[in-house]
């Protein structure tokens, strides 16, 4: 060392010293120092903490009382304290003294901590009492598995933690069960640490506390978590919990995001990507030594419940033999696990890992620690390019649906996954900060494949299927858009893995374009040519579509409820109809486009009493559609939002008054078309015609002659609608420190022949379309049809408009109109 670590601990004697100099308002001035001269977070300063805290306690204790010791429970007890660390503490007694002066005795240590504002979890009992209470509540007793003396008499809890040790392991076929379904319980609220973008770094799964019950089932001699990289996750999550709590001032452990930036500074990280990715990686250890190790507390409970009675079967002391069954070559399941057959050479066989992943998997059986350590230690690698078997393990890996998460998560944890594919490590543990996807990106990868799993019947080649979902956005560990990095690394993996030239180049061209359906299909005109046969150009051939088509599905479903439904599906189904119409030979230039297509008897009925009266005509009407069950659905309808045709005497300022209305009423909107409709002969005057899909925020939709009144204050310019947007949105609560990115407005290159594409990318916020549409109306283009997409707080919506000649727009008139609507948005 160079000499920081004996200037650290002459520092801390110092502060010591201070402390004691001082008395209590010494130890405050001497925690404030300590707290503020280290550099860096660690096990060291919380150690320096504890012993500064003890030494204050123990004066506070001073000769104390005979039969009485001072006792610090839980991460207290541990020596452990981080800057805003509750002080557990323990006053134990042995009923012989008198109760004033024991009483008298916790005040005297009590409300000095009060004075400084520390949390304070404080309690006096006898030992007899502390053991009882330690029975009837298991999070007491959790906490006295960590005691330790501070002062007093040291026989009293030296006997007090004997005495819980013994009656931890005693009770140890009840109290596990117990621990291991507080655990759960803890998961199920609080979500999984190593996925969550403001993550509670003690109690979500994987946490703190979850690596505290491992050193509990350790004490009760019974079973004992995988060791390597424990301490050090753990150490990780102390350190980050630390900077928590200096950067905010406040004893929290969720990590939110406004305050990561400051934690990975206080911890010398380059930013909270980093800070993020470190934790994911300390809680997907913690996570993976409770899995294994809860699985062996099972096996061990198993085992002792059944013991007696075969005993009594067998007649006498002679063991049960061990049942091994074959599943593949080296490869047996041994107790409710897959271990290596006794004959199996792993040094020898550098498919051995795949097959025993695949077989696994397809029992829905858990691959064991020590048959994962001995694949990890003495498997060969495989040549590249793979043997024919390996590539097929793989894809029976993949294909075995939701066991495969399991299998490969144990794969992960001993680094044979980046072994088999290595451009995996840019893509493990990697945080994607967008609200809509629920998994990192390497998590999400693995889910896809389990989704496309139950889409391989629906296509030809599920090998493919299967391979570009695990693949499919392996870009994101790379600068620039991932679907472009994506396909690079794709070919090479593809390559590696064994495939032929021509299923490599579908394969890439998969995950080229593997956003190419949901994204066409929400935010472009389906009715325009030009779209349709840009879709057919990328895509090339009806297999590739086809596969395409299922990987969009899964994709969307491995990302998060937000990210599919029956809505989206059906847009994407007809978009792949009409491509495959296409890629048949069908000629798109043929059909009409929505302002082509003659309008319907009902469209017709509404404009004329639209021209008849002179005002705004509504109808709505629901929709639904049901999911098909081969896609993942239960194949109940599903609502997929109201109709709501409007019908208005052709004037200016249809758009922006309309959507803001819809906004004003809570109405989500969904698609939105509008054309000018000629009316029948006899009629004078033109109308415009708006076909909307639209969807309540909250309860029920407002009834339709609500909405025709407002529309046509709105007309008319009664009804300030800016002004009544401004004053709900004011009274919107904002969280602190969140500030979206601006709005992005593009022109959309080969969009459509017969219209320019202006797309829009904003923060999704009430009346957002309302001021598009005014700054398109200021614009003074003609929208002929817009395409409305919301994921999770973002908007991407696409408006094909058009010059006052109908056509598209010149390319220097159509980037002046996207950059005044992007002030507008942004102003």
């Amino acid at each position: 060392m160079d000499g920081s670590g004996s200037r650290r601990v002459t520092s801390v004697n110092d502060v010591r010293a201070e402390a004691e100099d001082s008395g209590p308002g010494g130890y405050a001035a001497a925690r404030l120092r300590l707290l503020q001269g280290e550099a860096r977070s660690g096990p060291p300063r919380r150690a320096a903490l504890a012993e500064l805290t003890d030494d204050w306690l123990t004066g506070l204790f001073g000769d104390g009382a005979p039969g009485v010791s001072l006792v610090a429970v839980g991460g207290y007890g541990r020596g452990e304290l981080s800057p805003r660390s509750d002080l557990d503490l323990l006053l134990l007694h042995d009923g012989s003294a008198d109760a004033d002066a024991v009483a008298a005795l916790a005040d005297r240590i009590w409300y000095p901590v009060w004075d400084l504002g520390l949390a304070l979890d404080h309690s006096v009992r006898t030992p007899a009492q502390a053991r009882k209470t330690a029975g009837d509540d298991l999070k007491v007793q959790l906490g006295l598995l960590d005691a330790r003396h501070l002062a007093g008499d040291l026989g009293l809890t030296a006997g007090l933690r004997t005495a819980v040790l013994a009656d931890w392991r005693n009770q140890a076929l009840k109290r596990l069960p117990e621990l291991r379904e507080l655990c759960e319980e803890r998961a199920e609220r609080q979500g999984e640490l190593q996925f969550l973008l403001e993550p509670d770094l003690k109690e979500a799964r994987g946490g703190l506390r979850d690596a505290t019950a491992l050193r509990a089932v350790a004490a009760s001699w019974l079973a004992d978590a995988p060791r390597e990289g424990l301490a050090d996750a753990r150490r990780r999550l102390l350190d980050v919990r630390d900077a928590l709590h200096l950067a905010t001032g406040r004893a929290t452990d969720r990590l939110a995001l406004q305050e990561q930036d400051q934690v990975a500074a206080e911890l010398g990280l380059l930013d909270a990507d980093t800070l993020l990715r470190q934790v994911y990686e300390a809680a997907r250890t913690v996570s993976y030594a409770s899995d294994v190790t809860w699985r062996e507390v099972g096996r061990v409970l198993k085992s002792r419940s059944a013991r007696p009675r075969l005993r009594s079967l067998l007649g006498g002391g002679k063991a049960a033999p061990v049942e091994r069954s074959p599943l593949a070559e080296g490869v047996v399941e041994m107790e409710g696990e897959v271990v290596l057959a006794r004959a199996a050479k792993p040094e020898r066989d550098p498919v051995l890992p795949l097959r025993a992943a695949a077989a696994a998997a397809q029992a829905g059986l858990p691959l064991s620690l020590h048959a994962v350590r001995r694949l990890a230690a003495a498997a060969r690698p495989l040549p590249a390019p793979w043997p024919a078997e390996a590539r097929e393990q793989l894809v029976t890996l993949l294909g075995a649906g939701r066991p495969t998460v399991e299998v490969w998560e144990a794969l992960e944890a001993e680094g044979l996954i980046t072994r088999l594919i290595p451009d995996w490590e840019r893509v493990r543990c990697r945080p994607q900060r967008n609200a809509v996807h629920t998994w990192t990106v390497d998590r999400h990868l693995v889910e896809t494949a389990v989704r496309a799993s139950e889409l391989t019947r629906r296509v030809h080649r599920p090998d493919l299927l299967l391979v570009a979902a695990l693949l499919h956005d392996i870009g994101k560990g790379w600068p620039g858009d991932h679907s472009v990095a994506g396909e690079i690394i794709a070919r090479d993996v593809a390559a590696r893995i064994g495939f032929d030239r021509a299923d490599v180049a579908v394969l890439a061209s998969l995950v080229r374009h593997h956003l190419l359906l949901v994204e066409t299909a929400t935010r472009r005109d389906l009715e325009d040519p030009a779209t349709v046969r840009s879709v057919a150009d990328a895509v090339g051939s009806a297999g590739t579509l086809e596969l395409l088509h299922a990987l969009t599905e899964a994709d969307a479903l491995a990302t998060g409820p937000a990210a599919w439904s029956s809505w989206r599906g059906s847009l994407v189904a007809d978009l792949v109809k009409r491509v495959s119409a296409v890629l048949a030979g069908d000629d798109p230039g043929a059909e009409k486009t929505v302002a082509d297509a003659e309008p319907t008897a009902e469209q017709e009925r509404l404009a004329v009493e639209a021209l008849r009266t002179g005002g705004p005509v509504l109808a709505l009407r629901a929709q639904t559609d049901a999911v098909p069950t081969d896609t993942g659905g239960a194949g109940e309808p599903e609502p997929l939002g109201v109709e709501l045709l409007i019908a208005v005497p052709e004037q200016d300022g249809v758009l922006p008054a309309v959507a803001g209305v819809l906004a004003m009423h809570r109405l989500t909107v969904r698609t939105a078309e509008l054309r000018a409709l000629t009316p029948p002969d006899g009629v004078e005057g033109g109308a415009l015609l708006l076909d909307w899909r639209v969807a309540a925020e909250y309860g029920s939709l407002p009834q339709a002659a609500r909405l025709r009144a407002d529309l046509v204050r709105a007309l008319d310019g009664s009804l300030d609608i800016a002004a009544r947007l401004a004053e709900r949105d004011a009274a919107y609560p904002r969280r602190r420190g969140v500030v979206a990115p601006p709005a992005r407005v593009t022109v959309a290159s080969a969009g459509s022949r017969r219209a320019t594409v202006i797309e829009v990318r904003a923060h999704d916020a009430p009346g957002l379309l309302h001021r598009i549409g005014r700054a398109l109306e200021t614009a003074g283009v003609r929208v002929r049809s817009a395409h409305v997409s919301t994921l999770g707080a973002n908007a991407v919506d696409a408006f094909y408009v058009a010059g006052s000649d109908g056509g598209p727009l010149p390319s220097q008139e159509a980037v002046s109109v996207a950059r005044g609507v992007e002030e507008a948005l942004r102003g």
